[in-house]
Formats: C-alpha cells, structure tokens, sequence
C-alpha cells in the first residue's frame, strides 16, 4: 500500500474530507490531494501532522514513504547526504553543507533542513536541561543514535525520520 493510500483509507474511516484534514492540518488542500494521488513525495513534518490529526500510529505511513529520489541521485550526491546526514553531529558542518550544496541539489535542500531543524532542536532541549544531572547525556547518546541510524538509512537508500523536531528552517517542499 502506498502512503497516499493509507492517508486516504484513514481519513476516510474518520469521515474526513479532504477539505477537513486540510484545515486540520494547516496544509494545503492541494497539497492533501497531491499526497493522496501519489503525485509527491511528503516530508516527514507533513507526515507527522497528518498522522497526529489522523490519530494513526507514524510508523505506519514512514515505512510506506519512499526515499527522495533515490534513483536520481549521483555518487557525489549521495555521498554529500551521507555526511551531511552524519556531521548532524555538529552543526557548523551540516549548515556549511546545507548553504553551499542545497542550489544544486534539491535533496541536500530538504534533507539539509531536516538535519539543521533537529540539530537545532537537540540543542534547544539540551540548554535547559544542563542543570539536572544525567538528563544532558542522555540528550546526546538519543541524538548521537538517531544521527547514526538516520545516515545508514540514508545509506541504504530507505527515507529518514528525526524524532522530537521542531521545524525552524522551512523549505518549499510538500
């Protein structure tokens, strides 16, 4: 099944409309039916916000999301995600890769973003917690895993998903 398919079967056994999970979601109606229709490819924000509306478990409709075009990626396209994936780890790397490379290619756009928003995000959870004992390694070990889990995924050709993130930087992808 493919995700736009399982979007529609939910909204529908909620008795949505399309129209509804649009104004539910703050997403564009023709961006609901474009999901919907399979004509693109969503970004995991998107995703979650349709799930969250849809009380359907994310996991669901993530696996069901193919990876950005996969087959159109270069050998120095790919490798390009793979660090900017892995320097998540530090954010001046990921930003400087994100800055120089995402006119070019349109993936280290929308993958760079994802990567910048959940560095940023890791951070914003980490400043408050500096004081309680524990609590900061624990931030860094979750983010350090996902940082790896996420590149091999990349690797691997299969989509990522940055858990916990607050979308700051935004780009014009569905």
């Amino acid at each position: 099944m493919q995700t736009g398919q399982k979007i529609r079967e939910s909204r529908i056994k909620q008795g949505l409309t399309q129209q509804e999970l649009a104004a539910a979601t703050n997403i564009s109606l023709r961006t609901i039916q474009r999901i919907e229709n399979g004509e693109v490819i969503p970004r995991s924000y998107t995703l979650k916000t349709i799930a969250s509306v849809l009380k359907i478990d994310e996991s669901e409709i993530f696996e069901l999301v193919p990876p950005r075009n996969a087959q159109q990626n270069s050998g120095r396209q790919k490798m390009m995600l793979v660090w900017l994936h892995l320097s998540a780890l530090l954010l001046l790397p990921a930003f400087l890769i994100w800055i120089f490379e995402r006119i070019q290619n349109d993936d280290i756009n929308y993958h760079g973003a994802d990567v910048i928003n959940f560095q940023l995000s890791m951070l914003a959870y980490l400043i408050p917690c500096m004081l309680l004992p524990g609590l900061p390694q624990i931030i860094a070990v979750f983010t350090v895993i996902v940082v790896l889990v996420n590149t091999v995924r990349v690797i691997i050709g299969k989509s990522y998903y940055y858990p916990f993130t607050i979308r700051m930087i935004k780009t014009q992808m569905t």
